[in-house]
């Protein structure tokens, strides 16, 4: 084995030494394995967590203070779970796919859509159901009625004459018209729709009264 005289071997001096280690560090696989600043702050929350149950780092705190410090910290957490771990739904979003007996996750614009488009055909009938369940969806939508599972046209009416007790005699014909064609299949025409219609109006632009518990109203 041929032994290299000593005279052929570099020997850095120290600053040359310096900048071969730092263009070494600087190369891409040691950056991507450097931890981040959140990784940092999160180790360093931790260990000073586990500080305090040691003897040197409780030492600078009183058995209460860490007591103390120790409660806060779980409140935080359960806290932050409760408010970030359990997202509140959207009200824009229909709470509920069913309603009236159907299984429809329409808006009440697209249902009121729906029913301008029958009444332009002439289709009173679906133009009268679709109508109303425009202004069902519509209360609904708003947090205005929360009516149980397979309530009546009848029932909403009557929780939404809570927020609009000027509008009960309105939102009664209106669930009538509904019944009748939908159950009795009774012809509509076009006056009992322009009146539904014209309810379905006043309620979007009422505002509601104030203090009034929303509460379930039996089918």
């Amino acid at each position: 084995m041929n032994v290299l005289p000593l005279t052929d071997i570099l020997i850095p001096d120290g600053d040359e030494a310096r900048r071969w280690a730092q263009e070494e560090l600087a190369q891409r696989e040691y950056q991507a394995a450097k931890p981040t600043w959140f990784d940092e702050l999160a180790a360093g929350v931790v260990q000073w967590f586990l500080d305090l149950f040691t003897a040197r780092g409780a030492a600078g705190f009183a058995p209460l203070a860490t007591t103390v410090i120790v409660v806060v910290v779980i409140a935080a957490l359960v806290v932050a779970l409760l408010v970030w771990g359990r997202p509140r739904a959207s009200r824009a979003v229909p709470r509920r796919r069913e309603l009236l007996g159907e299984h429809d996750d329409r808006t009440a614009a697209q249902l009121r859509a729906a029913a301008e488009r029958s009444a332009r055909e002439q289709d009173w009938d679906s133009a009268v159901v679709m109508r109303y369940r425009a202004l069902a969806r519509d209360l609904l939508e708003r947090d205005l009625i929360d009516p149980s599972p397979g309530a009546t046209a009848q029932a909403i009416a009557r929780e939404g004459s809570a927020p609009f007790p000027a509008s009960a005699e309105r939102l009664h014909a209106a669930a009538t018209a509904f019944d009748a064609v939908r159950y009795l299949r009774a012809p509509a025409d076009e006056r009992a729709y322009r009146e539904l219609a014209a309810t379905d109006d006043a309620l979007r632009s009422a505002a509601p009264a104030l203090g009034t518990p929303v509460a379930a109203v039996p089918a």
